[in-house]
């Protein structure tokens, strides 16, 4: 190691930052109400952008093994995220319910209280699985078909969304937990629970897919079952950590109990959160059955481009989970000064990421979408997705730090209001018209979705310069 590298290895705020850095890693007992914000941010930011990133590898590697398949098998993860995304909607509203909550508890100093929130969460999450199970298990085919699935899709890969949808249990409770974690300050365990889903995911797709060794060849179906597999015993993991972890979140018998004006409160609040969800959900599904119209290869196209925007969002979605995470504790703590704070700081810091992973998606993007697959129709839609999209990705990134400090001050129904707006009455018939009536074709989708994302950034700066979240009481 040479003189010069090794001075400035050894100065203070570098030797201070690679500590902070393990601290991170490893797990803090830092106060978040406390001490310099930008260490606050750090300390919370570095293990939820990881746990962001164990998530979109869940997305990567099933889309990287299917795409061995052929465009049929990556069609059907496409048309079936479509579906699970529904699923996906309401664990977020639930565990941003579940932020908004046992942040605020932990803000106020009542740890016992946070706990006996997040015990409320996890009954109010296994009822609510229950309702989508069933008929999305028994249904699959149905579904598909009303997303405009061929044929063949319906009848021989059906079994996909079957699987995932009546396994949709394991998908919100690692959400509920992961939320409770994180938002009293346990971020790097949420990050390890992920990791432990993660590493059995990788390594059961290619064998029940392909079957190596002595696994069976399952194909699509292999896929499905490996990563409820993996998200399974992840959940495990996390009630472990929960009953019998030194995590700031300890449950135990006295916190049982079924207490019904808790789970209204989080009901309450999660509507808005699932609503804003649901509306993003519906709005993506209407932009799938828009495109199908140009073929299987197209949808393919577009269903690989999404998976690696969402790789490259994800950490993004971490950063902004750090915000929400400051934003309730610090309300908690009487703080509303030091929670815009956070906001402010965290927004710019996620724009300038996101905005230099847009420009390398801009300028390469074929080198990622052939990654996955050389067929050149579905190269060509790729590329086209990949490139538009990014365009919008300096707004995206502000957009979704201001939006997720609404949801962590408890104000869920504001961005609701602007979810409408953005998505349902521009972004929709926008697609439509630009993709049909303007004759762009798919190209016309994806640019109505920059327009939409950025107006609903600037709409969302706009509200939220107003103050009024800081008055919320959860």
């Amino acid at each position: 190691m040479s003189a010069g590298i090794k001075n400035i290895i050894t100065r203070p705020k570098v030797k201070q930052l690679l500590r902070d850095i393990r601290e991170a890693v490893s797990g803090t007992e830092q106060d978040f109400t406390e001490g310099k914000l930008s260490r606050a941010i750090l300390l919370l930011s570095i293990p939820a952008v990881l746990e962001m990133i164990m998530e979109s590898i869940f997305v990567i590697v099933d889309i990287y093994f299917v795409s061995k398949l052929g465009a049929d098998a990556v069609a059907t993860v496409g048309l079936s995220e479509s579906l699970i995304f529904i699923v996906y909607a309401i664990s977020v509203g639930l565990a941003t319910a579940t932020t908004s909550m046992v942040s605020r508890r932990i803000g106020e100093k009542k740890a016992d209280k946070a706990s006996f929130t997040a015990v409320q969460a996890i009954i109010t999450g296994v009822v609510v699985s229950l309702f989508i199970a069933i008929p999305g298990a028994l249904f699959s085919k149905d579904l598909l078909r009303l997303m405009g699935a061929s044929a063949v899709i319906v009848e021989e890969y059906s079994s996909y969304a079957a699987i995932l949808l009546g396994s949709n249990t394991v998908i919100i409770l690692l959400f509920i937990i992961n939320a409770v974690f994180r938002s009293a300050g346990d971020a790097a365990v949420a990050m390890r629970v992920l990791w432990v889903g993660n590493i059995l995911n990788i390594i059961l797709d290619p064998c029940l897919i392909f079957g190596l060794g002595p696994f069976p060849e399952l194909g699509i179906k292999g896929a499905a079952i490996a990563t409820t597999t993996g998200r399974g015993i992840a959940v495990l993991y996390q009630f472990y950590l929960l009953f019998f972890g030194k995590t700031r979140i300890r449950i135990s018998g006295r916190h049982f109990g079924i207490s019904f004006r808790v789970i209204g409160r989080l009901l309450r609040l999660s509507t808005g959160t699932i609503g804003q969800n649901l509306i993003g959900t519906t709005s993506w599904i209407a932009l799938v059955r828009i495109i199908s119209i140009f073929g299987s290869e197209i949808v393919a196209g577009y269903t690989i481009a999404l998976r690696i925007i969402s790789f490259v969002m994800l950490p993004s979605w971490g950063i902004a989970n750090a915000a929400a995470t400051l934003v309730g504790q610090n309300l908690g703590a009487k703080k509303p000064e030091r929670a815009e704070r956070a906001v402010m700081v965290t927004g710019w810091i996620n724009m300038i990421l996101l905005g230099f992973i847009g420009i390398i998606l801009v300028g390469f993007p074929s080198t990622f979408i052939e990654f996955f697959i050389k067929d050149p129709a579905v190269v060509r839609a790729g590329i086209s997705c990949l490139r538009i999209i990014s365009i919008g990705f300096i707004a995206y990134g502000f957009g979704m730090v201001i939006v997720n400090s609404f949801n962590g001050a408890g104000d869920t129904f504001t961005p609701l209001r602007i979810n409408i707006f953005a998505f349902w009455l521009l972004e929709i018939p926008l697609a439509w018209v630009l993709a049909i009536h303007a004759g762009m074709n798919e190209q016309g989708v994806f640019t109505a979705i920059v327009i939409a994302e950025t107006i609903m950034t600037l709409t969302a700066w706009i509200v939220f310069r107003r103050g009024k979240w800081k008055l919320k009481e959860v």
